[in-house]
């Protein structure tokens, strides 16, 4: 099933039931108010919500209406936990060696993991406002899941089964405050701005084949200022499945009910592909030239994510962004 949550003026909107064509919604109202409350309560919820879903697809909504992206929050809004592993170790690759930096063996066998901030999402279509280009603003396109409870210590079988939904995201990056953040040697904080994800989320069963081994086999498709920049494979050069990266999150903590997993920068090696991200796209022309000559976001520039399955059309909606810059605060 796909599900969304609509923009009613509340902190964490109201779920939302959607047509496997993205064309069509219902409200849960009658089954959970919020995404967080039926994942809170899955083996009960669940069955009422794909109930929903199937009358939707058959044309048997009581109170159905059109479907609009631009009405929704993000699935979650606000999360007890975002987390983005970098699962393409191919990206990682890049980025050191644009600095003449050594690869760390381990890279390929534990997955590298920061946690991000996770009290304010971007809905799909809300604008990325910051304050400054000068911070280097990037974008980064990128699969995520939701996960049931994770308890400390599960394997990455048992991890897979607390699999709830698979979503897109945008973990937008100031590329030049990373460098003297990472520096103080305590990760990313000012450098990454709130993340934004696809209109709806939808349970793994949605992918058919294309779910396969923790792994979405798709292309993703990233569109910067209406040119098509990128359409890396998701499922080549992931290094670490998504069970993988939850059982490394849980090696010491548990996973509570709406804890997000992003898989890092969708990155093949294959450079005919694209890049999901501007600091991919310059590594590359440092190699090649010593030079990094494509810039980074500027105010007014646009990015468009989206994944289409085999027959072209969209499975969780599009992420449609424009870069707006913040209006200056007066002194009182």
């Amino acid at each position: 099933m796909k599900l969304a949550t609509l923009n009613d003026g509340t902190r964490d909107g109201q779920l939302a039931v959607v047509s496997r064509d993205l064309k069509h919604a219902h409200l849960a109202d009658g089954i959970a108010p919020t995404l967080q409350a039926a994942l809170d309560d899955w083996a009960f919820i669940a069955p009422q919500l794909n109930e929903l879903y199937q009358q939707l697809n058959g044309g048997r909504g009581s109170r159905s209406f059109d479907f609009d992206p631009a009405r929704c929050m993000a699935p979650l809004p606000r999360a007890f936990q975002w987390v983005d592993g970098s699962a393409y170790v191919n990206h990682v690759e890049l980025v050191r060696k644009a600095r003449k930096a050594e690869m760390p063996e381990s890279f390929w066998e534990d997955p590298l993991m920061y946690q991000g901030g996770s009290d304010d999402f971007l809905g799909p279509q809300d604008d990325i406002v910051l304050a400054h280009e000068e911070w280097g603003i990037d974008f980064e396109a990128e699969v995520a899941v939701i996960t049931g409870d994770v308890p400390m210590g599960s394997t990455p079988d048992q991890a897979h089964q607390q699999i709830r939904l698979l979503m897109l995201a945008n973990d937008v990056s100031l590329r030049n405050l990373i460098p003297a953040e990472l520096a103080k040697g305590f990760g990313f904080l000012q450098s990454k701005p709130a993340t934004s994800f696809s209109p709806v989320a939808v349970t793994p069963d949605e992918l058919g084949d294309a779910w396969l081994g923790g792994k979405v086999h798709l292309p993703l498709r990233s569109t910067w200022n209406g040119k098509l920049v990128g359409q890396p494979h998701a499922g080549v050069d992931m290094v670490f499945n998504f069970p993988q990266l939850i059982a490394h999150l849980c090696k010491s903590r548990n996973a509570r009910a709406g804890t997000i997993v992003g898989s890092g920068t969708v990155s093949n090696k294959d450079a005919g592909r694209g890049y999901s991200c501007i600091a991919e796209k310059r590594c590359l022309e440092m190699v090649a030239d010593g030079l990094a000559s494509t810039p980074f976001m500027l105010f007014g520039d646009t990015i468009k994510i989206e994944m289409l399955d085999g027959a072209g059309k969209s499975v969780f909606g599009a992420i449609a962004q424009s870069v707006k810059q913040a209006e200056a605060k007066k002194l009182r």
